[in-house]
């Protein structure tokens, strides 16, 4: 067992999986002496060398045109991009090729790649560095996004991403980056018997009665943060990290509202058309005759991301969170 980092983690989740095959191969902007912006991929190049972990030109069209013919030709590329705000370049090819190679196709060849991003807020940086595009990525057919909210799943799920056949949209919620966890690294996780089949399942964080805060990525722990305050108000709160946008694990939601009759859900993207939309459409459908109020959003504003001195503001916290719960529970 060791404490690591979340970036630590994947870091030893990258290793794993290149040791594990000689076809995975790291792309990005600085990741190889400087070992990413984050340090994710810190000593990797020194490790399988320049050939393993690439530094190409920064030209985020052209690393992502680049990984969609090695990955065309067998090779499974893992691309870093290195802030949020910088994958609209790529975004053509993301959507054109990425998401559409596979039924253009009509199945006879896969994309095997994983694009790694790390997304969000809540980390005092500049424009252009602090963005939520999950909602944008959700919405194209042919992609699975994914995104772990802690150490543990960060290190299983990068290794299950680079494994699976289909092209995956891996966003790391940066503002976790520091958390800490153990890490039991002598498991393989692709020798459990599940595989990477489990990739997509959402997990329950905390159980409880009264309602349910579903959340994803950065926000799973202010939601579990929410959760130990409401108990100190005698409120019981379940919280399910989603894990997963798509495929959206909605049957392990609708065993939870079913229970507790209420539901908020919370992301850090602007509340518009945004995830959390789909999800409260998909369980209204579900839970119609057993919810006690409707389901209710906490959300980002909807603007550009503001400056850095004023992002506590546009982030869902803690208070922004119980007054929907409390909200919910008047009905």
């Amino acid at each position: 067992m060791a404490t690591l980092t979340m970036a630590k983690a994947i870091n030893m989740g990258l290793r794993n999986a290149m040791k594990r095959d000689e076809k995975v191969v790291l792309m990005g902007e600085d990741i190889g002496k400087l070992g990413g912006v984050f340090r994710v991929t810190d000593g990797l190049q020194a490790e399988f060398g320049d050939m393993r972990v690439v530094d190409p030109p920064l030209a985020e069209s052209g690393i992502v045109g680049t990984a969609v013919g090695m990955a065309m030709r067998g090779w499974r590329p893992v691309v870093e991009i290195q802030f949020d705000g910088f994958v609209y370049p790529a975004f053509d090819q993301i959507v054109s090729q990425v998401a559409k190679h596979h039924y253009r196709s009509a199945g006879k060849t896969t994309l095997s790649m994983v694009i790694r991003i790390p997304f969000g807020g809540g980390i005092g940086a500049i424009e252009h560095h602090s963005e939520s595009p999950e909602a944008l990525f959700t919405h194209t057919a042919g992609l699975r996004v994914i995104s772990p909210a802690n150490p543990v799943d960060a290190y299983e799920m990068i290794q299950q991403a680079i494994a699976h056949p289909d092209p995956i949209i891996f966003l790391e919620p940066k503002r976790r980056y520091w958390d800490k966890a153990e890490i039991d690294d002598s498991v393989d996780v692709m020798n459990k018997a599940e595989g990477y089949s489990r990739l997509f399942d959402a997990r329950v964080a905390r159980e409880g009665s009264d309602v349910t805060l579903v959340a994803y990525g950065p926000m799973v722990k202010t939601c579990l943060e929410a959760a130990a305050a409401a108990e100190g108000e005698g409120l019981s709160l379940e919280v399910i990290d989603l894990r997963s946008l798509t495929p959206f694990d909605i049957d392990t939601v609708v065993k939870s509202v079913t229970k507790t009759g209420r539901m908020v859900v919370v992301h850090e993207a602007p509340q518009f058309g945004g995830v959390g939309a789909e999800i409260a459409a998909r369980i209204t459908e579900k839970c119609f005759w057993t919810m006690q109020a409707p389901v209710l959003r906490v959300s980002g504003m909807y603007m550009p991301y503001p400056a850095a001195r004023v992002e506590h503001a546009y982030l869902p916290d803690l208070d922004r969170i119980l007054d929907s719960v409390d909200k919910a529970m008047e009905y």
